[in-house]
């Protein structure tokens, strides 16, 4: 892993105007992410977990503080939410390859691309549905690779798999650990799963109630590829602990 980061946030504050004069929703959040490093924000609902994806897309404006890029230019920047937001008229294929048609690149070239990510997410034979006719689980599956579909410098994971039954996200834990090994991408992801956040990240941030302040940054120094298996093991059980602690 490279000593330089890709991204360095220094004293970030975010405070949200309402009748009351403003909500202050982070406060002084400092933080280095290096690149392909995974790292999972933490932290109960209200702390701005999402408002710090936001900022770092470029999507808020901080109040106070820094948010620095290596390259000093906004980077390419990949990002699924919730919500996998497929356009409903067009098949996996064309969701797919739509930030390449945006981007102007040639239709045989998108066109080779979009296969190849079909192939990396396990898509194919579903290369002409429409979103109505994919489970939660493939849809979040063709939103991650319309967001990697652009090679981007970072990609920005919002509890993508929130919305799915337990045994699917823990299917898509392991799909979304085999794609980052294949693809060595930065990644930034929100979620409310201690295990999800122990199977997946280098690090972990975990915040404090709002305003969100760092309160904890863990390594997670768990083997890697990791399998299903490795949630059973002490470690992982005394890194799960530590965090809940945190938390509470």
């Amino acid at each position: 892993m490279s000593h330089t980061p890709i991204l360095s946030i220094r004293s970030l504050g975010a405070m949200f105007t309402n009748e009351n004069g403003g909500l202050r929703v982070l406060e002084d959040v400092t933080f280095d992410v290096h690149p392909r490093e995974f790292v999972c924000v933490l932290g109960p609902s209200g702390s701005g977990k999402t408002t710090l994806l936001r900022l770092v897309a470029g999507l808020l404006t901080p109040t106070t503080g820094q948010i620095t890029f290596a390259r000093k230019q906004q980077p390419r920047i990949g990002m699924v939410f919730q919500q996998a937001n497929l356009m409903a008229w067009r098949t996996v294929e064309q969701n797919i390859m739509l930030p390449l048609e945006v981007d102007g690149v040639g239709e045989r070239t998108a066109l080779e691309k979009t296969r190849e990510m079909i192939e990396l997410m396990g898509l194919q034979g579903f290369e002409d549905s429409y979103p109505r006719d994919l489970s939660g689980g493939m849809a979040q599956r063709v939103a991650i690779a319309r967001a990697l579909i652009h090679d981007p410098d970072l990609l920005l994971l919002d509890e993508p798999f929130a919305s799915l039954d337990a045994m699917t996200r823990e299917h898509m834990w392991n799909e979304l650990s085999r794609i980052w090994q294949a693809k060595q991408k930065t990644v930034i992801m929100v979620t409310h799963s201690i295990n999800e956040s122990l199977f997946l990240a280098d690090r972990v941030l975990v915040l404090t109630q709002r305003p969100g302040k760092i309160k904890m940054d863990v390594e997670v120094d768990l083997p890697r590829p990791r399998k299903d298996d490795i949630r059973y093991t002490p470690h992982f059980g005394k890194l799960a602990r530590k965090l809940r602690q945190a938390i509470e």
